[in-house]
This record gives C-alpha cells, sequence and structure tokens, in this order.
C-alpha cells in the first residue's frame, strides 16, 4: 500500500484549492499574532484586563487585512508600476485607518475621557505599519511563488510533450527505413519472377507492420516481446538470404519481462544483414542476447561479418567518434537517451576472429515508464 504524505505548508496540494489555503493561513496568522501580543501584555502589566486591547486589535487587524487581500486581487491585474503606486498607497491609507480605531480602542478602555490624540495614533502607527507591511510581503510572495511554480509545470509539461513527440519520431523513422529495404527486396523477386515468395514476403511484412503499428510509438514492451518481434522480421529476410542468414536467440529467464523501447534492436538486426551478410556469400550468424546483470539489463546483438575495421574503412569514419552505419543506430542512440537519460550504456566492438558486436546497458524495469499528466 502506498504511502501518502500530508501536504505541508509550501507543497502544492496545499494550494491547489487557493481559497482554502488562504482563510487557512489567514486564521493561522492572526491567531499566532494575538497569542505573542496577549503573552506579551500580560507579562508586563500581570494583568488580565489588558489582553482586552489585543483581542480588539487583532480583530481589527483581521478585518482589514480581508479588504488588502481583496484591493490587491483587483491590483495585481495592472501593469506593474502601477501595481506598486497603488498598493503602497493602499498600505499607507491601512496603516493609518488600522491607527486611528486601535488608538480609539485604546483610549475607549483605558482613558477616563476616550478620545483621539496624534500622539495615540503615532504611538500606534509603526506597530500597525510593521504589521501589514508584513502581512502585504507574504501575500505578494506567496502568490508570486505560486505563479513561479505554475510557470514550472507548464515548462515541464512542454518539455515532456516535447521529449513523447521526439520519440515518436524516432521511432516512426524507423518504419520508412525498414519498409524501403523490405519492399527493394519484393521488387527484386518480382523481377526475377519470384511470385510465390514475393507473395509470401509481402504477406510476413503486413503481419510485421500490423504487429510494430498495434504499439504505441513511445511505448515500452518486454525483452521477450522485443525478440519476437526480431523473429518476425527475420522471417522477412530469411526470404531473401535463406541459408545465408543464421540467427540465434538467447535470453534470460529473469530479463525477459524487462522493459525497453519498442522496435529498439530492429535496427542493430538490421545492420548486421546488411553489413555481415549480404557482403558475404557464405552470409554471416547474427546473435541476439539478453540478461540480467544485478539490476541492469545487458543486451547484446553481434555477428560474424567482416567486423569493425573493415567497416570503418567503407564508412570513413573518424577514430574520435564512435561507429555509424547509418540511420539505425544514430537513431538508437538518439532513442535511449530520450527514455533512459545518462542511465545507460551503448557500445560497438571488434570480435576477436571476425565479427561486430553492440552492446546496449539499461535499467531494469519491469512497468510502463509514467507519463507526466497533461
Amino acid at each position: 500500500m502506498p504511502l501518502t504524505t500530508k501536504p505541508t505548508l509550501f507543497s502544492r496540494p496545499f494550494f491547489e484549492d487557493k481559497s482554502r489555503a488562504f482563510w487557512t493561513l489567514q486564521a493561522a496568522g492572526w491567531t499566532g499574532y494575538l497569542i505573542l501580543r496577549g503573552v506579551s501584555s500580560v507579562s508586563n502589566a500581570s494583568e488580565l484586563s489588558v489582553i482586552i486591547p489585543v483581542v480588539i486589535e487583532s480583530i481589527v487587524g483581521y478585518s482589514i487585512t480581508l479588504l488588502l487581500s481583496t484591493l490587491y486581487q483587483m491590483y495585481r491585474r495592472q501593469p506593474r508600476l502601477a501595481m506598486a503606486l497603488l498598493t503602497i498607497v493602499t498600505l499607507a491609507v491601512a496603516t493609518l485607518l488600522y491607527s486611528v480605531l486601535d488608538a480609539f480602542s485604546f483610549s475607549f478602555i483605558k482613558l477616563s475621557t476616550p478620545g483621539l490624540t496624534v500622539s495615540l495614533v503615532l504611538g500606534t502607527i509603526f506597530l500597525n505599519f510593521t504589521v501589514l507591511a508584513g502581512w502585504t510581503a507574504l501575500y505578494f510572495g506567496i502568490n508570486f511563488y505560486l505563479i513561479v511554480e505554475e510557470q514550472i509545470d507548464q515548462l515541464a509539461t512542454l518539455e515532456n510533450t516535447a521529449s513523447s513527440a521526439q520519440l515518436a519520431m524516432l521511432r516512426y523513422q524507423l518504419n520508412p527505413h525498414f519498409l524501403f529495404n523490405t519492399l527493394n527486396s519484393i521488387s527484386t523477386l518480382v523481377l526475377l519472377k519470384e511470385t510465390e515468395r514475393a507473395n509470401a514476403m509481402l504477406g510476413r511484412l503486413s503481419s510485421f507492420l500490423r504487429y510494430t503499428l498495434a504499439n504505441e510509438p513511445t511505448a515500452h514492451v518486454t525483452v521477450q516481446q522485443e525478440f519476437e518481434t526480431l523473429k518476425l522480421y527475420l522471417e522477412i529476410e530469411k526470404m531473401r538470404f535463406e541459408e545465408r542468414l543464421r540467427t540465434e536467440f538467447e535470453v534470460d529467464p529473469r530479463a525477459a519481462r524487462a522493459r525497453l523501447p519498442s522496435l529498439l534492436l530492429q535496427p542493430l538486426v538490421e545492420n548486421a544483414i546488411k553489413y555481415a551478410v549480404t557482403p558475404q556469400e557464405d552470409g554471416a550468424d547474427i546473435r541476439v542476447s539478453a540478461r540480467l546483470n544485478g539490476d541492469r539489463v545487458q543486451i547484446v546483438v553481434s555477428d560474424t561479418g567482416p567486423g569493425l575495421n573493415e567497416a570503418k574503412a567503407r564508412t570513413s569514419v573518424s577514430q574520435s567518434q564512435p561507429l555509424s552505419t547509418g540511420v539505425g543506430l544514430a537513431n538508437i542512440r538518439e532513442r535511449l537517451a530520450q527514455a533512459y537519460g545518462p542511465d545507460h550504456k551503448f557500445e560497438t566492438r571488434s570480435i576477436p576472429g571476425g565479427g561486430f558486436g553492440v552492446e546496449i546497458e539499461i535499467p531494469f524495469q519491469l512497468e510502463e515508464p509514467k507519463k507526466e499528466a497533461a
């Protein structure tokens, strides 16, 4: 059962209902003020009767700040300079009103001849200004905090949307890339008048596309599902290469349920066919394996083709840059970066005795990554 945390004072859930948050803070603030002023007055005079002016002072202050909240809310719709000027003028008027009412209540309770004097008003104006100025600063500070948090949420939503769009773009990039190669093979079979094989390849292509298009472009699938998709793809390619294409799959049962981006491995197998099987008369072996190492899933796609050195000679890639055999590897790097950030590994290497391998290491995840709510 998931643990639930109570909303803290400055957590977003507390401010989801702004009206409730305002009344809670208003009541808590003025209650605290009343307690502090009351304790201070009683400790100085040692009489409980001195608390009466403090209670009246707190009630008046509470009422004035309610009026200020209404006026400040109206001012926030004005330009910044106008809002600042209106706030200063309103604060000055509210301080004067607070001081007059405070002085009058004090004279009515404490003096034998109630009445207002300049000295009484001036005696209360500093404290009242400090209280109202502090309340005003808190009001605008909390509202500014909420505005910043709302903008951060909007930015996070936009970034999540952009990330999802980029993942979808990278995922859809594979379809025309793979489709071009497959249709080219079918065209070759048609030219050779091998109609039966061409029809069979078209049927398998239809099944493969139906399977891949059934998933969301940003969806994650299990390792087992990804391997089944690769086998479906290789059935299409075996129509062209027959015995020259030999495959081997090995999956650790513990890693079979781990999740990864859909069709992540297909470009690796496609590159292996292009650079290992196609140029060799005897073809090549393609091996795909997945194993669990602690909390990491290690996936290796290797072949028995010419290897890294010959591929480098053909592609003229600088030694300071990772080997790229076209759209496939660049696409995978981008998708891994989008899905896992720096928490992944993508390495290419030559295999002793001939061959080329790619190793991918990703976190072990059993659930579909959660998408941020828009």
